[in-house]
């Protein structure tokens, strides 16, 4: 009965919980065992069980009377510890917010509570959202479900392994670059990185607010499209689609080359999968997408985080200085910190450049976008998540693919990177497993605004494309 519990998707647990053929208490008493039984996956920066508890007896005393049952009732959900929480501490992965309480929830997750959702926890995550393993110094490292050796993806590692493995089917993630979608790719789950502004991202530890948004991390799309109609305030049901007469576009140019031989063998079956399906796929290149990508992401990142960060430590009263959280950072983070801030750093970035970036690079790379898809009327592009599955533990300097080193950051954010700088929605769902048994991810990005087609467009796609077993 245990197992089956943590097998629920998020639909279908509420709806057990909503008819009272299940308890809250029971449900989360599942989830909590679940999580201590893992816990060296190191998933929870901060667990609350008795909190935990007492919101399910409510939740359960609630609907014995009648109440009103929000559409998210009596589900516990996991949130990255980036995102304030006003009953929690908001660590952010750093020593110095060790024991940060923020006045009041974030509206991410005020809109939860509100629906009835639980706050199971805070997720580990790669310091400061910094970086694409979730190693954290401070709090230790998340460790991948199908081999804990590797990593599990950040930064928001914590909560896809939470997904993952049962501990809740439905959390809340952050992607500035990639913080969403590379650990779905690597934790074999669904992700969605929706079109930034779609939900607020104030109470959120920030890296670039061009670029910031919260999302969610499940194991079906069915519930990622719950999440956002509830955080949207979205309740419109999306137009169904069939893949006959989907159309996907393929921009090799950027998204293919130079592929770890595994990924590039289950992303092709994956999309062969699909055209047998009836999906057709269109061999289309965006034109200069390489070009103005690097001149528009890493330059905006770089120039605004720190400043950023700044804010966010005044703003919330954190009471914490930019110079203690330095001081108390893990010395990676501190020199990255330090090359983006001081001038003539190895990250620093001049006003103009930074200018340049915004205004012209960044405009010129959306309207690629947009020409492309008015041009070959595709619904979504479709690539490979990251160039590689999930590295070892430790090794974020470079990696080997096809007997070549190829840079970390490279092999996880190059393909990521451009649906981040343009602001667009991206959705990750698992696409199978290598030889050795880890996952791979494939992307769908579709146009600005376009989030309930592209959750339309996975709910279709999903059951075609063969997705790895859960981890034992």
């Amino acid at each position: 009965m245990m197992s089956g519990l943590l097998r629920l998707s998020a639909h279908e647990a509420i709806a057990l919980m909503r008819r009272g053929e299940l308890k809250a208490e029971e449900y989360a008493t599942a989830l909590l065992a679940r999580a201590d039984a893992l816990g060296h996956l190191n998933a929870f920066i901060s667990l609350f069980p008795e909190q935990v508890m007492e919101a399910a007896r409510a939740a359960d005393r609630h609907r014995a009377a009648g109440g009103w049952l929000g559409p998210l009732h009596g589900l516990p959900i996991p949130i990255k510890d980036s995102v304030n929480t006003a009953d929690h501490p908001t660590t952010s992965g750093t020593a110095a917010l060790r024991d940060f309480r923020p006045k009041d929830d974030a509206p991410v997750v005020r809109a939860l509570r509100d629906a009835g959702a639980i706050v199971l926890g805070k997720t580990n995550l790669a310091e400061l959202s910094l970086g694409w393993t979730s190693t954290n110094g401070t709090f230790g490292a998340v460790r991948n479900p199908y081999d804990p050796t590797r990593i599990p993806g950040g930064s928001t590692g914590g909560t896809a392994v939470a997904v993952a493995t049962g501990m809740a089917p439905l959390g809340v993630a952050e992607d500035t670059c990639g913080s969403i979608r590379v650990p779905a790719a690597l934790c074999g789950i669904a992700g969605l990185r929706p079109s930034t502004g779609r939900y607020s991202s104030r109470g959120v530890m920030p890296r670039a607010p061009l670029f910031d948004t919260v999302g969610p991390q499940a194991r079906t799309v069915a519930d990622l499209l719950l999440f956002d109609s509830v955080v949207a305030s979205d309740l419109r049901p999306p137009e169904p689609v069939h893949p006959t007469g989907v159309r996907l576009g393929l921009s090799r140019a950027h998204y293919f080359p130079d592929l770890d031989p595994e990924v590039e063998r289950v992303a092709d079956e994956a999309l062969k999968t699909l055209a047998d399906a009836g999906v057709t796929l269109v061999e289309a290149d965006v034109p200069g997408l390489t070009r103005l990508t690097e001149a528009a992401n890493f330059p905006i990142i770089y120039h605004d985080s720190v400043p950023s960060i700044v804010s966010y430590l005044r703003e919330f009263g954190t009471g914490v200085t930019l110079a203690q959280l330095l001081a108390l950072a893990s010395e990676s983070v501190r020199e990255n910190l330090e090359a983006r801030a001081l001038p003539g750093g190895r990250l620093w970035i001049s006003d103009e450049e930074y200018a340049a970036a915004r205004d012209i690079h960044r405009p010129a790379l959306q309207e690629a976008f947009g020409a492309y898809f008015r041009q070959t009327a595709v619904a979504a592009i479709a690539y490979p998540t990251t160039l590689v599955p999930a590295t070892p533990i430790g090794q974020e300097q470079a990696v080997e693919i096809g007997g070549r080193k190829v840079p970390f950051r490279t092999a996880m954010s190059r393909n990521i990177a451009p649906a981040s700088c343009a602001g667009l929605p991206g959705l990750v769902l698992c696409a199978g497993r290598t030889r050795d048994g880890l996952p791979v991810g494939i992307e769908l990005d579709g146009p600005a605004g376009s989030d309930r087609e592209l959750l339309a467009l996975g709910l279709a796609l999903e059951p075609v494309i063969l997705r790895a077993t859960p981890p034992a």
